[in-house]
């Protein structure tokens, strides 16, 4: 699954996180400095522009260039130590998928600080009539429609990239096993592997990798944003003052459901798995009917769906009382962010424009931290495929299979 996209991939991801740690720790002691040096940062601190012009402001083009300068040394390094057939799009193709993430996030960022003084405008025009003007209003509109002419555009191209990156994986997973198809064809369903589950994972990745990569930006980008905006929150219900309070408590409620979702979940990925292994043994015998008069015989089948039917059924009661807990969490989530102000907004104590800040930044945050939560059934999913090409892992590297693998499914 990755050694035939990623060059050397237990080398390569350590070597990933050693290099993104050190850029991060460069960028925030001395980013600054090398910037100004290089004359790509202004001497004096200058206020940030309104709405999507921020985006393309000296600061963010500093920022474009380290990004841009790192990713070509670290293609170059790989190129040159392990050259690989697919370098260019396991690396480049990674890179701009985060880095187009990265800017989708920053936009994100734009339309939360749209907010304050939008919502501000507002509640100004409802208590004192005639102090706004329509210029003004649709001033604010006009700064809006520019952001999100901005995220549309961007969001289409990375839709499109994404989904061409997934597939050049999948075609990198089909030539390696096809390669290697003479040790893998007795496999039981190994046809299936090949050519569903590989189509699968990579759809599968596709959701599950793009929304983790956005749940890991939009944390670096708005936890600032919800520690600066904790200082209009003092008070939590019931436990009083505590120390920047959006931020822990977003992060302690998001643990919370990840962990509780994780428990009574825990027995999914094996049903999965098993349910797949008994779909194939069914599927199979079906094929093997098609051109022998002898296989697929009525009593066969019915004993193969028997173990299908089972399956499904033991895969049902899983997931009722998984999905109770999950829709129960996330239910009482979309009222939790107002039980965290309720104090706050009862004094007094923030604007309307503020508030809304504080709602957008908060669930922001909230959902990064609950990517589990939310992702939790395509997980499932996800592993139940891993567990099925693991068995061809196994295969190439002269491993046993698992123990579910050697079963074998008759009627």
């Amino acid at each position: 699954m990755f050694i035939s996209f990623f060059p050397k991939p237990k080398l390569f991801f350590g070597s990933a996180v050693i290099w993104t740690l050190a850029l991060i720790t460069v960028w925030y002691a001395i980013g600054d400095q090398i910037g100004a040096q290089l004359g790509l940062l202004p001497t004096v601190a200058v206020p940030p522009d309104a709405g999507v012009l921020n985006l393309v402001s000296r600061p963010f083009l500093w920022f474009y260039v380290y990004f841009a300068a790192s990713v070509a040394a670290f293609w170059a390094f790989w190129n040159f130590y392990a050259p690989h057939p697919w370098t260019t799009w396991s690396i480049l193709g990674s890179s701009l998928i985060i880095f187009i993430t990265y800017f989708l996030v920053q936009v994100s960022v734009a339309v939360n600080t749209w907010y304050g003084p939008f919502y501000d405008l507002i509640q100004t025009a409802l208590s004192k009539p005639g102090e706004v003007t329509l210029p003004q209003f649709y001033g604010q509109l006009a700064t809006f429609a520019g952001i999100a002419l901005v995220a549309v555009t961007v969001r289409v191209v990375s839709r499109f990239l994404v989904s061409h990156y997934i597939f050049r994986w999948r075609t990198a997973m089909n030539d390696y096993y096809m390669a290697n198809w003479a040790r893998l064809r007795s496999i039981e369903g190994a046809s299936q592997r090949v050519q569903e589950d590989t189509m699968r994972f990579s759809t599968t990745m596709e959701g599950l990798g793009a929304n983790l990569i956005d749940s890991v930006m939009t944390l670096i980008a708005f936890l600032p944003v919800l520690l600066k905006l904790s200082s209009n929150v003092t008070e939590l219900p019931l436990v009083g003052h505590v120390p920047y309070a959006l931020v822990t408590v977003a992060l302690l409620w998001s643990i919370m459901g990840t962990t509780f979702l994780a428990i009574i979940g825990i027995k999914l990925p094996g049903l999965e798995f098993r349910n797949q292994r008994v779909e194939a043994a069914y599927r199979k015998e079906l094929v093997y009917g098609e051109d022998d008069a002898d296989r697929a015989q009525p009593q066969t089948l019915s004993g193969l769906f028997v173990a299908v039917r089972q399956n499904y059924f033991r895969l049902y009661f899983n997931y009722l009382y998984f999905n109770v807990g999950r829709y129960l969490y996330l239910q009482t989530d979309n009222i939790f962010p107002y039980i965290v102000l309720a104090p706050t907004i009862v004094a007094g104590k923030i604007t309307l424009g503020a508030m809304n800040q504080i709602l957008n930044a908060f669930g922001e945050v909230r959902s990064s931290f609950q990517y589990l939560v939310n992702a939790w059934p395509t997980i499932v999913e996800l592993l139940s495929i891993y567990k099925r090409l693991r068995a061809f892992e196994a295969t190439l590297g002269n491993k046993e299979l698992s123990s579910i693998e050697v079963v074998r499914f008759t009627a």
